[in-house]
């Protein structure tokens, strides 16, 4: 019996926890940040000039292409709904 009441107070012991200190302010955070920050740029990979212009062209004529599209979807529903209310106004 002795035993299993040193079991629970040992557990009890743990399961308390101590308190946190409160955070303690790093000084020099920006320049650390600001370090961190050229250093992954200098790993950055940028397309070249031809690269960029034959992209931004790439998505120039997939905007014209959905422009066209929704452009005629929306054409045809608004014949489609004006054909219907023609047929039930009259």
């Amino acid at each position: 019996m002795a035993d299993k009441e040193m079991n629970v107070a040992e557990v009890e012991s743990k399961s308390k926890k101590p308190a946190k200190p409160a955070k303690e302010k790093k000084k020099g955070r920006i320049k650390e940040f600001w370090r961190g920050f050229k250093s992954e740029v200098k790993k950055v990979v940028w397309p070249s000039w031809k690269q960029v212009l034959k992209n931004t062209g790439i998505v120039l004529v997939a905007m014209l292409l959905c422009a066209v599209v929704i452009g005629a979807l929306d054409y045809a529903f608004r014949i489609g709904i004006d054909a219907l209310t023609k047929l039930f106004v009259k």
